[in-house]
């Protein structure tokens, strides 16, 4: 399971803390939504108001 987050964190999809002798590991929220945003952009054969939508929700406004 080390090895899986250690790799999902050097991605940016999750951050790492480490306590003493253990690591905790978390969600990056931008992480996850620039990445999921990379994936929906393409992902409805050219029909981009099929996804319109959730582009919206998760463009940031600023």
């Amino acid at each position: 399971m080390s090895a899986h987050l250690g790799i999902l964190a050097r991605a940016g999809i999750v951050r790492s803390e480490r306590h003493s002798r253990s690591i905790i590991y978390r969600a990056d929220l931008d992480g996850l939504r620039a990445l999921t945003l990379f994936l929906v952009k393409d992902c409805c054969a050219g029909s981009s108001e099929l996804c319109a939508p959730l582009l919206a929700e998760l463009t940031p406004c600023c």
